[in-house]
């Protein structure tokens, strides 16, 4: 990942939408000088920060990414293959993996937008934190991404997956 570049993309969006660097800090629920670290590339940002100021100014991940990018996190590696819109609808493609034995609470999205996880191998429990759901090979996993939300491997080996994650406009 480019450190400036997102800063770049992430001051824009943020001016745009008229909100200040304070706003965007107490919205995201990420500390003020993080926040001014990551818009002049000094702090390489993690995933979960990214998730939470994309939700926070309302806009797909890919608003603040260039494809391909790797977004490794605490328990899921996932890599940006696509960014595409239509008819109202933004929609980003993803391969992921996540790690044997771990898991990972991810942060709410905006309103409506919805994540759809095919697995390939392994045992994967995904969805929102009080009702996640348990799918193997060949199935294909749909839940709302309004709310925090749980990755998890269950079982001795890596899940390897694609998420497709649907943000209405």
């Amino acid at each position: 990942m480019d450190a400036q570049a997102i800063g770049r993309r992430l001051r824009d969006l943020r001016e745009a939408k008229g909100v200040s660097l304070s706003a965007l800090s107490r919205m995201a629920g990420v500390g003020k000088a993080t926040m001014s670290g990551l818009e002049t590339g000094t702090r390489n940002p993690t995933m979960e920060t990214l998730w939470k100021v994309a939700a926070a100014l309302e806009v797909p991940l890919t608003a603040l990414l260039s494809s391909p990018a790797v977004l490794p996190d605490v328990a899921v590696k996932g890599t940006l293959l696509e960014s595409f819109a239509d008819a109202g609808v933004t929609y980003e493609l993803y391969r992921l993996v996540i790690a044997a034995g771990t898991s990972q609470v991810s942060p709410a999205h905006g309103p409506g937008v919805t994540e759809h996880l095919t697995i390939f191998t392994g045992v994967a429990e995904v969805g929102p934190e009080a009702s996640p759901s348990t799918g193997g090979p060949g199935d294909h996993l749909v839940f709302s991404a309004s709310t925090p939300h749980l990755y998890a491997a269950r079982g001795p080996e890596d899940v390897q997956a694609s998420l497709l994650i649907r943000y209405p406009d």
